[in-house]
């Protein structure tokens, strides 16, 4: 397309003095190819010069090209307009489509309580009810603080003129005046000094957990600037070369999975490629799925790997009691376990490198103390949506520097219940795995260090694996890991009392490990920014000040995201997400303290088998191969048995996105707090309250992670 000529005559006649500006422009309904823009000789004023001769000449033509720049600058602007306005419609279709489908989470708990566990229904629904009725003062609050703010009433916090009160001989103008003084002396004398005293201690409680956040990294800039890192007393054993002088003690390798047949090849294709001497090394494929059609293809991958030499066997539970940690402890029951010295445990979704065990396993040489190496996780799939980033960045956070930092300084953790090898003398002196809790793999750890082993963290050392994608199976992990604790705390607290070890790691158990970052911390974040954040909008005598609310989170926003650099461009959504999360974590904090129903709850977080093709029509579409001590006969009677057993078996329910109940009514108790906010002209709160509310309300209507038809 050829170049608009702006000043008349021919396009061939006249000369191109301006430098060529290429303009492109998104999604436009009309295009310009070219736009000439003004060279240095167009500003320069020279009295003989043709461009001073025609001055006015050239001032329309500059005033042309800066009309066409600024139309340019409107379409762009128009663009981005309606992106968003398209983005809004597609977010209010979304809505719509939830509300229609009727979906709550209460609905989803049907199936999970119809074996009589209705303790457990009681305990959410307490929990509901109480947000509910809040909710429904506040906006009878809210109306009725309008209502006086148009009677000519002062906001301004915490002072109030009261001589407005006494404007009148009695004390009273009207009714409502009357009604509304009456409630200003309620907010002074009786509502404001306790919200204020609640206040103030969860402030104290927010400044030490932020104090503890400052010092783990501090400590891990320490572990960075010095350079320190577990060092192996040994040298990495090379197989091609044979022992050697190489480590190359007897392992077993356990892969516990239930109903996972989204990932169940990927992990045990990089279990059985591990590099170690077959002779010395045992795999186990602990199943205990209750799908027949998944144990089978479960049991054919295993015979699939026997019959590649590999050194594995299936094992199925008949009963499955105890979750994980009873399929654990019945695999250690097996007679052959006395032959071997380590156990490595990956979960069904997790990939180790063909070197894990030559970079763990070394550790151990003529270190007798250590009990466990742990290996740090990252994701295939962190990038896949929102959620996933934000997980991210919790999780890189709590490896690299509350792991490593507490790995290099206390030699304790908690144990990450997979990517990790245990000495089995650790395992067998603490009391084995306990099925009296959801976090087996806690349980183990604090037992393990009450009775001296040392731990050692790696943080070079990776196992990929996967992260919840959607919100639903981010939730219920989130559950699981913050009410068992607090059944552990119960329990373990007089092992702790009673223990030999020192004063100081008892205190590190009880009042850091336990206390501040598994009980207080959920405590707090909820109970402030939840709910005494939005009760100081109505109750203005008592109130939070801005460095609380913006200047102090923002900053412990900032540290968290640290280990995640490339996510910094998430941080306001990290501190709303996190904000948001604290009602899930609360909620299974109180399950787990007070041993209700929802405390003993264990679902299998979902995977979605990223990087697995373990699907069973993929699985039925291969083509058979001849495999070395394996018949195809064999295969073809497995595989008959499969389509058997997928037929009988029930069709699979479809997945819906769902309306959370909890925090969609905390959504709209932060909106009714954000208003009244505007009321009081209070800048910094109004602000945060409306976008937490906003992400309460994403969250409620199921908007973040996984999105499905």
């Amino acid at each position: 397309m050829a170049p608009f000529q702006w000043w008349g005559g021919k396009g061939g006649s006249r000369s191109n003095r301006g430098t060529p500006v290429v303009v492109k422009m998104e999604n436009p309904n009309w295009s310009i190819a070219e736009i000439e823009a003004p060279s240095e000789e167009d500003f320069i004023i020279d009295s003989n010069s043709p461009v001073n001769r025609n001055k006015t000449k050239m001032r329309g033509k500059n005033a042309k090209q800066l009309t066409w720049v600024l139309l340019l600058k409107a379409h762009r602007a128009a663009g981005c307009l309606s992106s968003l306005v398209a983005a809004t419609f597609g977010l209010a279709a979304a809505v719509r489509r939830r509300v229609k489908a009727g979906r709550t989470d209460s609905n989803d708990n049907v199936g999970h309580l119809a074996d009589g566990n209705e303790e457990n229904k009681r305990v959410k629904s307490r929990f509901y009810s109480f947000i509910k009725v809040f909710l429904m003062i506040s906006l009878v609050l809210l109306c009725f603080e309008v209502a006086a703010y148009f009677k000519g009433w002062h906001f301004g916090p915490p002072r109030l003129q009261f001589q407005y009160i006494l404007a009148s001989p009695f004390g009273i103008k009207d009714v409502f005046d009357w009604i509304y003084a009456k409630w200003v002396f309620i907010r002074v004398g009786y509502l404001a000094p306790p919200l204020q005293f609640l206040a103030n201690v969860c402030i104290i409680l927010f400044l030490i957990q932020s104090l503890d956040r400052l010092i783990l990294c501090l400590g891990c800039v320490w572990i960075r600037l010095k350079k320190i890192k577990p060092v192996p007393q040994g040298i990495l054993p090379d197989l091609e070369s044979g022992d050697g002088n190489g480590y190359l003690p007897s392992v077993l390798v356990q892969i516990p999975m239930c109903n996972e047949r989204e990932v169940y090849q990927q992990s045990i294709a990089a279990v059985c490629n591990l590099d170690w001497p077959k002779s010395k090394l045992l795999i186990q494929v602990l199943d205990d799925s209750d799908d027949p059609t998944t144990q089978l293809l479960i049991k054919e991958e295993v015979l699939k790997w026997q019959a590649e030499g590999a050194n594995i066997v299936y094992r199925h539970r008949a009963l499955r009691d105890g979750y994980k940690a009873g399929n654990l402890k019945s695999a250690m029951s097996c007679s052959y376990v006395k032959d071997y010295e380590f156990v490595a445990i990956f979960d069904a979704d997790f990939q180790p490198t063909p070197d894990f065990l030559k970079r763990t396993v070394i550790h151990f040489k003529d270190n007798d103390e250590v009990g466990l190496v742990q290996a740090r996780w990252s994701f295939v799939n962190k990038d896949e949506n929102l959620l996933t980033r934000l997980q991210n960045i919790n999780l890189s956070f709590h490896f690299e520097v509350e792991q490593q930092v507490n790995g290099i300084f206390l030699n304790f953790f908690g144990f990450n219940g997979t990517a990790g090898v245990w000495r089995i003398k650790a395992l067998e002196e603490s009391g084995g795995w306990l099925e009296r809790t959801t976090v087996e793999d806690m349980d183990i750890a604090v037992r393990a260090h009450l009775k001296g082993w040392k731990f050692v963290f790696l943080n070079d050392v990776e196992c990929q694996c996967e992260l919840p994608e959607s919100y639903e199976a981010y939730r219920k992990q989130q559950h699981r890991w913050h009410s068992g604790p607090m059944q552990l705390f119960r329990l373990c607290l007089p092992d702790i009392i009673r223990s030999k070890i020192s004063v100081w790691k008892k205190a590190n158990l009880i009042f850091l490990f336990f206390l501040l970052r598994k009980l207080i911390l959920p405590f707090y974040s909820f109970t402030l920014f939840c709910i005494i954040l939005p009760m100081t909008m109505f109750i203005p005598e008592a109130g939070l000040p801005a460095w609380v609310v913006c200047y102090i989170p923002a900053t412990m926003s900032f540290l968290n995201i640290m280990p995640a650099p490339k996510s910094f461009p998430f941080i306001v959504p990290y501190l709303l997400f996190e904000n948001t999360m604290s009602v899930t974590k609360f909620n299974a904090m109180i399950s787990g303290l007070f041993q209700l129903g929802s405390a003993y709850e264990w679902i299998v977080t979902k995977k979605s088998g990223r990087s697995s093709e373990g699907d069973l029509i993929a699985l039925l579409e291969k083509e058979p191969k001849h495999q070395r001590g394996l018949s195809e006969s064999n295969l073809e009677d497995i595989k008959e048995e499969i389509v058997k057993q997928a037929k009988k078996a029930p069709r699979k329910k479809k997945k819906h996105n769902r309306i959370y109940m909890k925090e969609l009514s905390l959504a709209f108790l932060l909106l009714t707090a954000s208003a009244r906010s505007l009321l009081s002209a209070q800048g910094i709160h109004f602000y945060f309250l409306l976008f937490q509310g906003i992400s309460f309300l994403l969250v409620g209507f199921d908007l973040i992670g996984e999105q499905v038809d």
